[in-house]
């Protein structure tokens, strides 16, 4: 039986920072984190400063200083930013078992996109109720990151999954940039010149690495000019106001590629509704390959995403920083691949004039 369960974080009154707690333990915030995290390398007389100013500043409840003596809760903890999104179920499994097979349960927490929500599951960690932290975002919590600084240049028990490399941290994901490269090739050799992009938030190092990879193949094709940028939230609904404006602009793009597929799904049905045909009309092109991005009509060009293989990959490379084991790479690159299917076709004329009003 699986042990993966949702988890909230408690709302508990503010506590002081590492940097209170080194300084009431007359001691570094690095030793501090040795303390916490891996005693065994600590005095016995500083790791008892170190409890001690802990427990009298709120930085840990009496049932984590317990954990931090005996090293291990056995939990992990995986934030994610949006649960219902359907990208993350299959990761989500990976991670699971393979923790599973180590001994490990894992906690699931949904931040929303909340900054609190995501200081709150980082205060688990902090109180050693997990023993480390896989993350799906573009930022690290403050006290999360504190940690990642006290204890280089060791790693702390902080994974990235499946966003980018660039947040300081070891991560496993894909390489977007080419990934979205690939999707606009696709495009251009099916003689799409006018290509509609509908971003995720740019806030995120992921959606901004495929917009590069779009702006890098559009200017190699000389169209970068042609291609209209829209941003989205990665909902179908955002999908839905991305194809309004862009099917009933003056000039409707023959393309839209969407950065992932609940949005490409949303223009597809936007397509549908205003009786344009996907693809003689309009190519769609999608991003992840979730389960339904083959069960879409037409089923949905994509590029597809290993996830379950990231899930696993992210759990062993946690897995091997708290056992100590040398970590061979800080930072994995999966492979991706871009999978044809029906919601793609050759350029035709542009959309008949009486679908070309303004927006």
């Amino acid at each position: 039986m699986r042990r993966l369960s949702r988890v909230f974080p408690i709302q508990r009154p503010p506590v002081s920072g590492i940097q209170e707690v080194a300084r009431h333990a007359g001691v570094s915030t690095a030793t501090v984190s040795r303390a916490l995290s891996h005693p065994d390398v600590v005095s016995p007389d500083t790791r008892r400063k170190v409890l001690r100013a802990v427990e009298r500043l709120g930085y840990a409840p009496n049932s984590a200083a317990r954990h931090l003596r005996t090293l291990r809760s056995r939990k992990l903890l995986v934030t994610v930013p949006d649960i219902s999104n359907p990208f993350f179920s299959l990761i989500l499994q990976g991670i699971e078992d393979t923790a599973q097979r180590d001994g490990y349960a894992v906690l699931v927490g949904d931040t929303q996109h909340d900054r609190k929500r995501e200081d709150g599951y980082a205060q688990m960690l902090m109180r050693k109720e997990a023993d480390g932290l896989i993350f799906f975002g573009h930022h690290l919590p403050k006290q999360v990151a504190e940690l990642v600084r006290a204890m280089a240049p060791q790693y702390a028990p902080v994974v990235s999954s499946a966003t980018s490399s660039q947040l300081g941290v070891p991560s496993v994901h894909i390489d977007n940039t080419t990934a979205a490269a690939e999707a606009m090739d696709h495009l251009y050799r099916l003689g799409h010149r006018r290509i509609g992009i509908v971003t995720g938030p740019l806030i995120g190092p992921l959606s901004r690495d495929r917009l590069a990879g779009v702006k890098a193949r559009a200017k190699k094709e000389g169209a970068h000019d042609q291609c209209v940028i829209l941003h989205g939230d990665f909902s179908i609904e955002s999908g839905v106001v991305a194809a309004e404006r862009l099917l009933g602009s003056r000039k409707p793009p023959t393309a839209i590629f969407c950065f992932n597929d609940e949005m490409a799904m949303g223009v597809v049905e936007t397509a549908r509704r205003r009786q344009v045909r996907v693809p003689q009309d309009l190519s769609v092109v999608g991003f992840d390959d979730i389960r339904f991005a083959s069960h879409t009509d037409p089923p949905l060009t994509t590029i597809a995403q290993p996830m379950r293989e990231i899930g696993e990959a992210t759990a062993r490379l946690l897995l091997d920083i708290l056992s100590g084991a040398p970590v061979a790479r800080a930072s994995v690159t999966m492979p991706h691949a871009l999978i044809v299917r029906g919601s793609t076709g050759p350029c035709a004329s542009p959309l008949a004039s009486t679908r070309d009003q303004p927006a």
